[in-house]
Formats: structure tokens, C-alpha cells, sequence
């Protein structure tokens, strides 16, 4: 059987998670703009993706994001020199080093992701380590400070307990003060 999960890893895994599903989205909106020819921004992607600008900016994002748009300015850059006459074994040429690059860039995206992501998970399993740590510090830090509000709520009550001996000691003694004044008196 495995250990139980604590709250601060399952709190940990549940932002891990958020954090892949929003990475994903964003992704997937940059390949899906590519594939309809709309222009990649990043605030476009923001909203498509439905995620905050500052994930878009993010270190393992922004990267993709600068990509998409620079091929498509080389794209749009070779649409205008396409124009221009050129012989014929020059384009089959052109058109297979621009498949063979763009199979060679969409590996070496590929592959930067990959990496992008294990250091990220490398990253969250660390902070994960650390999260755990800081609960477990608060939860001592907790129940050591519940078990000096129990010791306070005794003195409380003891010291409560003794001045309501002292003030029927003090009225006892101020009855038996004025019994012997007026007995002094009657004298």
C-alpha cells in the first residue's frame, strides 16, 4: 500500500496539473492560429487560450509563441519573393529545403519542449519539497501555539477561580470587620 497523500501534496499536484493543462491550451492555440493562418500575438493568444498575459510571457511559452511568429513573417516574406520568375528546378529545390526545415524546426520545438517540461517538473517536484516542508513547519507551529492558548485558557481559569476566593475572603473579612465595629460601638 502506498503512503497517504498530505494536503500539501495533493495542493501541490493540483497546481502542477493547472499549470500543464494552461501550457497545453496555450500550445495548442499557437498551432491552431498557425494552421488558420491568423496572426500569433501574444494577447490574442491570451484570450484564445483563456489564461492570464503573464503565462504568455512565461519562460517555456513565450518561446513558442516568438516562434509561430517568425515563421510566419518568413512565410509572409516568401509569399512576396514568390512572385518574382525563378527556373523551375529552383523551386523544387526551395520547396524541399522548406520541408525539410520546417520538419527540422518542429523537431527542435518538439524537442525543446521536452526539455522545457522535464525542467519544469524537475522544478515543481522541488517546490513540491519545499511545500511540504513549510506545511508541515506551519502545522507544528499550529498545534504549538493551540497548546499555549489551552495553557493560557487554564491560568485564566485558575487565576479566575482565585480572585473569586480573594473577594469572598475580602467580603467575609469586611462583614466581620463591621460585625466587630458595631459590637465596639453598642459597648
Amino acid at each position: 500500500m502506498s503512503e497517504p497523500r498530505t494536503p500539501a501534496q495533493v495542493l501541490c499536484e493540483a497546481r502542477q496539473k493547472d499549470s500543464r493543462d494552461k501550457r497545453a491550451r496555450v500550445l495548442s492555440v499557437v498551432e491552431q492560429l498557425i494552421a488558420d493562418d491568423e496572426p500569433v500575438t501574444f494577447t490574442g493568444v491570451a484570450r484564445a487560450a483563456n489564461v492570464s498575459h503573464w503565462l504568455v510571457y512565461a519562460d517555456g511559452v513565450r518561446e513558442h509563441i516568438e516562434a509561430a511568429r517568425r515563421r510566419q513573417g518568413r512565410a509572409a516574406a516568401n509569399r512576396a519573393r514568390a512572385g518574382a520568375k525563378e527556373p523551375a528546378g529552383w523551386k523544387l529545390e526551395k520547396q524541399l529545403l522548406r520541408e525539410d526545415n520546417r520538419r527540422l524546426r518542429e523537431e527542435v520545438d518538439r524537442l525543446k519542449g521536452a526539455v522545457r517540461r522535464s525542467l519544469g517538473q524537475q522544478l515543481d517536484q522541488f517546490g513540491a519539497a519545499d511545500l511540504g516542508t513549510r506545511v508541515d513547519e506551519l502545522t507544528v507551529e499550529n498545534q504549538d501555539l493551540q497548546a499555549e492558548r489551552d495553557r493560557a485558557l487554564a491560568q485564566v481559569k485558575e487565576l479566575t477561580e482565585q480572585l473569586s476566593e480573594s473577594q469572598d475572603d475580602l467580603a467575609a473579612a469586611r462583614a466581620s470587620l463591621r460585625r466587630m465595629i458595631r459590637t465596639e460601638n453598642q459597648t
